[in-house]
């Protein structure tokens, strides 16, 4: 069994990949408003999948957090032009209150190598 960690910290690491399969930290984006944090954010999903040589078409599942569904709308339009469309991953999207009030929208993502 093999398991690799990177950029981590005292409390968690930003990937973890186990055999071939790609765990993310919660990842939450900078800007704004739902539209900009939500384009930083899949910005740093892309970046961390590239560094463990993987990419948006091998997720396998994400799991969204929002902090308000008014705003759900909004996060989908950017989703939607994001991801690949040829392999659309398992999804869940809820609404929670996240670990800071300036964060509107956190995805947690499970992804394979190819």
């Amino acid at each position: 069994m093999t398991i690799t960690r990177t950029e981590l910290s005292a409390r968690m690491s930003q990937t973890v990949v186990h055999d071939d399969t790609i765990y993310l930290a919660g990842q939450v984006g900078d800007g704004p408003d739902m539209t900009a944090q939500t384009q930083s954010m899949l910005s740093e999903v892309d970046r961390l999948l590239a560094s463990v040589d993987s990419d948006k078409s091998h997720i396998l599942s994400a799991t969204i957090w929002v902090a308000d569904m008014a705003q759900v709308d909004d996060m989908n339009a950017v989703w939607d032009t994001w991801i690949d469309l040829q392999n659309p991953p398992a999804r869940a999207c809820v609404e929670s209150r996240l670990v800071a009030s300036e964060f509107l929208v956190e995805v947690m993502i499970i992804a394979a190598k190819p």
